[in-house]
């Protein structure tokens, strides 16, 4: 255990010129540099800390309360720690991040911390269009938010802390950006309101413009992962990525058997790899998420790492439907954590259930006092997919057991009942 952050260093995100090399000394005299503690900062918020506590009290009813207090404890004190005070965040000059496909912002603040921003582009209500593909469906800044609440009510804690802000479109972004090519695409529109487009592969035209009402727009904010040059990450391809084509098919559509083959293949021939894949394959599924073509975790840890479920803009786009490719992985390895399954039974109880759970855990969101970030309809859609969850590992258990072959579940949970 370190020592607590002093004064000097009480934000996990470093002047890069004067504190880079900094190192703090732990109680017991071991030694660390800055970007372990980083490191660490990510372990402790970000992946599941939380399910130790859960495994250990055998999914007992004070936890949901303390899962959640602990959450937005975190969030409240490092956003305020990060700049922001009520509506009225203390903002540095933003630009454009490169790469993606859509327009997205990063937005620093005076402590050296960092937040991706992702605007409004559609209303809560708006439905993906069904003739649209996957791959050219709008990113959604609720589902960026909604994203992160269901991550920790899964009990996964791999996905970057996210709040949703109103944010003054000409003050905050346009007054005080260097970058010149996004101040160029600011215009106002006949009706009034001050709007931009950006530059990037997709919807960055007049036509698809981002538009405050008449100033103020709602986006959602997620921390910064430390920098590349502190904690190097490396990005996977999906062995179940879909082939972005309007005409080909996938390996993984075509072969029934093609698990057995991945299950051969490194990294996810040992280790927790596959378990950790299908946590982030049922996570899609719940949010109807069908882009996760990469994923990436930090190299530091090699195999020895949990994944982080990065870049989710794209869920949450269709309730009144399930896409059920989503849920392959799962149905044809037949492979889950025994602690997700107790977590998702948990989940499915009236008085845990999951819908309830989401809605009350959106609440605390600031852009809940605008509208809710989930409308009803797709709250209703968690749980009739989570039914779907629950009846695929039932029928592995029921194809395993007759062909005889491994359990379904990945048990940790033995070493603590010792």
């Amino acid at each position: 255990a370190s020592r607590p952050l002093t004064q000097r260093d009480s934000s996990p995100y470093p002047s890069p010129i004067t504190e880079r090399g900094f190192n703090f000394e732990s109680s017991d005299g071991y030694r660390t540099s800055y970007f372990k503690l980083c490191y660490c900062f990510m372990m402790r918020h970000i992946l599941p800390a939380a399910l130790c506590v859960l495994m250990r009290k055998r999914l007992c009813s004070p936890l949901m309360g303390n899962v959640f207090s602990h959450s937005r404890m975190f969030v409240k004190e490092r956003l305020h720690s990060d700049g922001y005070h009520g509506n009225t965040p203390h903002v540095l000059p933003s630009v454009q991040k490169s790469g993606g496909t859509q327009l997205k912002l990063v937005m620093s603040f005076p402590n050296y911390g960092q937040a991706l921003f992702k605007p409004m582009k559609q209303e809560r209500e708006e439905e993906t269009n069904y003739n649209l593909y996957y791959f050219s469906d709008f990113e959604r800044h609720n589902a960026e938010i909604a994203a992160f609440h269901l991550d920790r009510i899964l009990g996964y804690r791999r996905v970057p802390p996210a709040v949703g802000r109103l944010v003054d479109v000409v003050k905050e972004i346009k007054d005080i950006t260097t970058d010149r090519k996004l101040a160029k695409t600011f215009f106002t529109s006949p009706v009034g309101n001050v709007c931009f487009y950006g530059q990037c592969s997709y919807y960055c035209s007049t036509e698809h413009a981002v538009c405050g009402r008449p100033l103020n727009l709602e986006a959602s904010l997620a921390v910064m992962l430390p920098d590349l040059s502190l904690a190097p990450r490396r990005s996977w391809r999906s062995p179940w990525r879909r082939s972005y084509s309007r005409s080909k098919l996938a390996k993984w559509e075509t072969e029934p058997n093609y698990c057995s083959t991945i299950k051969k293949t490194a990294p996810y021939n040992k280790g927790t790899r596959l378990v950790d894949f299908m946590d982030m394959v049922i996570l899609d599924f719940l949010m109807s998420n069908m882009d996760r073509h990469h994923y990436e975790t930090f190299e530091k840890f090699g195999n020895s790492t949990s994944l982080l479920h990065l870049d989710n803009g794209r869920a949450f786009g269709r309730h009144s439907k399930d896409e059920p490719s989503i849920l392959v992985p799962l149905q044809q390895c037949c492979r889950i954590r025994r602690s997700t399954w107790l977590r998702l039974r948990l989940l499915s109880l009236p008085q845990y259930h999951i819908s309830d759970v989401m809605r009350a855990s959106l609440s605390t969101d600031a852009l809940h006092k605008v509208a809710p970030l989930l409308t009803e309809p797709h709250l209703a859609a968690l749980s009739r997919r989570l039914k779907t969850v629950l009846d695929t590992v039932s029928l592995c258990q029921k194809q395993q057991k007759e062909a005889g072959r491994e359990s379904v579940f990945y048990d940790d949970l033995g070493s603590l009942e010792k």
